[in-house]
This record gives structure tokens, C-alpha cells and sequence, in this order.
């Protein structure tokens, strides 16, 4: 599950994900598109450019290569409109899968 909130200081974003981040779980929830939608750096026209954006996976127990795929996906959507990135929180298990795809740059323990 991820759940979206605004950070407390303007310009931040803070991705919560509970649970495993699987290709079976993240669409348990909600369709393809709905996570799309959410994991958006701006989630409508009238709302500013976030600044950073915060991706907490301490309730993260393990997660596939689909959920791995779609963390790099928006690590590299941030990289692109200049918006700074910071995954934090991950269990060993979960850095790991980070470390063996060479990703250990995208989230951090």
C-alpha cells in the first residue's frame, strides 16, 4: 500500500509504503494507472512543483523486481524535472535488492 501526504514544510512529498511492494501487492489496491497517478510529481495543474520527494520504506519488508522497477522509474522521473529523491528506510532485505541491481544509489538504509 502507498499513501501520499504533503510534508510540512511546502515543496515536499512523502510516499509511505507499507507492506510488501510486489507486482501482485501494488495492484492489489489499486489499478496500474491510480499508482501512476499518485507516485506524480505534481497530482494536479494547480499544484506546485514538489522540491523533494520522500519515499519511506521502513514498513517494507521485501519487495520484487516490480517494485524495485517502479522506485528507479520515479527515482528517474524526479532526476528529470530536477526534483530531489530521497528513498530512506530500507530493511537489509530490501537494500539488498537494491545492491545486486546496482541501484544502491536510489535508497538509502
Amino acid at each position: 500500500m502507498i499513501e501520499r501526504q504533503e510534508g510540512k514544510t511546502a515543496g515536499v512529498v512523502i510516499f509511505r509504503l507499507s507492506g510488501p511492494f510486489t507486482a501482485r501487492s501494488m495492484y492489489e489496491c489499486m489499478p496500474p494507472a491510480a499508482l501512476e497517478n499518485l507516485l506524480r510529481i505534481q497530482s494536479g495543474p494547480e499544484e506546485a512543483l514538489s522540491a523533494l520527494n520522500i519515499l519511506d520504506l521502513t514498513a517494507v519488508p521485501y519487495m520484487d523486481s516490480m517494485g524495485l522497477g517502479t522506485i528507479v522509474r520515479h527515482y528517474v522521473h524526479c532526476k528529470g524535472k530536477r526534483v530531489q529523491f530521497v528513498a530512506a528506510g530500507a530493511s537489509p532485505r530490501v537494500m539488498e535488492l537494491f545492491l545486486s541491481a546496482h541501484q544502491g544509489v536510489v535508497v538509502r538504509p
